[in-house]
């Protein structure tokens, strides 16, 4: 058996020691390994502990996956294993990527961690990432654990039928949401690393979000991620590392697998709609000028002072050129230094209007 370090050891009752002998696994050396597992934590390694057990004939099942209700480890996980090692892997941050994370807050957008590690790998590296720092770490709710999150929202139910989700209802008329809608409103915006956090914890973040009306954009690379893509705004798959269920479930294939690249995607993202917004309001000026001319021409001289040709000619040739001209301006950084529009915003604003 491999996985999280301390949830391993709990299954453990003996140690390999140094010349690979079985040994009984008493409280003091516990404790020694539970300190090592935390001193790789706060350096921001991720700890995974293998260990072993000889299993008899159909112990926990003819497959080995008998599991009791509510339990998240099987029969045969629960005890009996001999520890072989803990190792700490370095999960090298890519040095673009704290800026990127400081232009999204500027950008006005909340980035939240979700990870399996544990609370302290999770907060050494969130803290790496420019995602945590010394204010929201002393604020309450800032950092949690997938399970008790989870338990405090209460798991996510079905609207129609008020059960919990998965339930009988059509896929096709079934409206998700947060069981304690109250307590996620509350604890959302101080929410930034939820560590050891399981594909049911992730999609229940999503779907909260969601329904508090917050535009949603989910990044992933395994299987498990794939619930989360398909429920979120914006799906982001791994190119390189990504499994192909979470590349299917996704809207956008990020092909370096860098965060950086989401930054860039947001930055030509308002871009499209900028431009779109230039457009439209120089199209709509000049054909609304053009129309009240002609019309108060018509009025007040009986005649259009605009004839059909120039109208053409204004139309086609000059208002084409310039708008297309103002569709294809390049991003720029300024872009990302102001608040995302909002879901329900009309791409004409007042401001255009006036």
């Amino acid at each position: 058996m491999k996985g999280a370090a301390e949830i391993v050891l709990e299954s453990c009752t003996h140690y390999l020691n140094e010349n690979g002998q079985k040994t009984p696994l008493n409280d003091d050396v516990k404790q020694k390994f539970l300190n090592i597992i935390t001193t790789y934590a706060s350096q921001s390694l991720r700890t995974i502990s293998f260990a072993y057990r000889d299993l008899k004939p159909n112990e926990g099942g003819a497959d080995h996956n008998n599991i009791g209700e509510g339990d998240y480890l099987y029969d045969v996980e629960k005890g009996g294993y001999t520890l072989i090692s803990i190792i700490g892997i370095k999960d090298v941050i890519r040095p673009e990527v704290p800026g990127a994370i400081a232009q999204c807050h500027k950008a006005g957008i909340t980035v939240r961690m979700v990870t399996g590690d544990n609370l302290i790998t999770a907060k050494a590296i969130a803290r790496e990432c420019n995602i945590l720092n010394d204010e929201l770490l002393n604020k309450q709710d800032s950092v949690m654990e997938g399970p008790a999150f989870y338990e405090r929202m209460g798991g996510i139910i079905c609207h129609n039928c008020k059960k919990m989700s998965p339930c009988d209802c059509d896929r096709n008329s079934v409206k998700e949401g947060v069981k304690n809608l109250e307590a996620f409103k509350a604890l959302h915006k101080n929410l930034v690393v939820l560590a050891r956090s399981r594909p049911e914890d992730k999609y229940l973040l999503v779907t909260g979000l969601r329904e508090l009306g917050d535009v949603v954009a989910v990044t992933g690379d395994g299987t498990n991620d794939a619930p989360a893509l398909k429920k979120a705004d914006v799906g982001f798959a791994m190119g390189i590392t990504g499994t192909e269920i979470a590349k299917h479930a996704a809207d956008i294939i990020i092909m370096d697998d860098n965060f950086a690249s989401i930054v860039k995607a947001c930055n030509w993202g308002r871009n499209v709609y900028d431009n779109i917004r230039k457009f439209l309001q120089f199209q709509i000026t000049v054909s609304l000028v053009a129309l009240f001319t002609a019309f108060i021409g018509s009025v007040v001289l009986q005649d259009s002072p605009l004839q059909a040709i120039q109208l053409l000619w204004v139309n086609l040739i000059i208002d084409s050129l310039a708008a297309l001209a103002l569709a294809t301006e390049p991003p720029t950084i300024r872009q990302l230094e102001r608040p995302p529009q909002g879901r329900d915003e009309y791409i004409i604003s007042r401001k255009m209007l006036k």
